[in-house]
């Protein structure tokens, strides 16, 4: 399993904690120190959700997309969802988190740093259509509310590419 946008590496960690073989894969080689120091017998690689041409096809039981894809100009979710089923085995699963809203929230400064970071809030209904048009089966959707602390409504979707029955 892959973890696209593992960031600090949180997630791949609770993964391997549950016995996944996961390994995890961020745009940022800053996230990926971070990861491999927090987290050194997990694999942390640099690498691109955009970019998949060092995966092959069918080669991956499961991607997970954690609050990753937000990242992304709304143009680009159908191909990066289109290359999700493109290297997912027959009946791999893909587990995707994000904020729902239809905004976009940029930040210029964080941590003390200057930084060019954009959270694109996205439609479920328009993900689940985009899932299914990328060729997927939709086998789970969870709408929750905001809690203290966040300003949006969160949503996850599980979904399968077909096959492997």
């Amino acid at each position: 399993m892959v973890e696209f946008g593992s960031g600090p590496g949180r997630v791949s960690a609770c993964l391997a904690g549950l016995g996944v073989d996961v390994r995890g894969v961020d745009l940022s080689p800053a996230m990926v120190a971070l990861a491999r120091r927090a987290y050194p017998r997990l694999r942390f690689d640099e690498g691109s959700m955009t970019e998949l041409g060092g995966f092959a096809d069918g080669s991956l039981a499961g991607v997970v997309a954690w609050y990753s894809m937000i990242h992304l100009p709304p143009a680009e979710v159908p191909g990066v969802l289109a290359g999700f089923h493109r290297i997912l085995a027959p009946g791999g699963h893909l587990a995707v988190a994000f904020q729902v809203g239809d905004h976009i929230s940029r930040y210029t400064e964080a941590f003390g740093h200057s930084v060019s970071l954009d959270f694109h809030r996205m439609r479920p209904d328009l993900v689940v259509e985009q899932l299914r048009e990328a060729g997927f089966e939709v086998l789970a959707r969870l709408e929750r509310e905001p809690e203290e602390g966040e300003k949006t409504p969160q949503a996850y979707l599980v979904a399968r590419r077909p096959g492997g029955e």
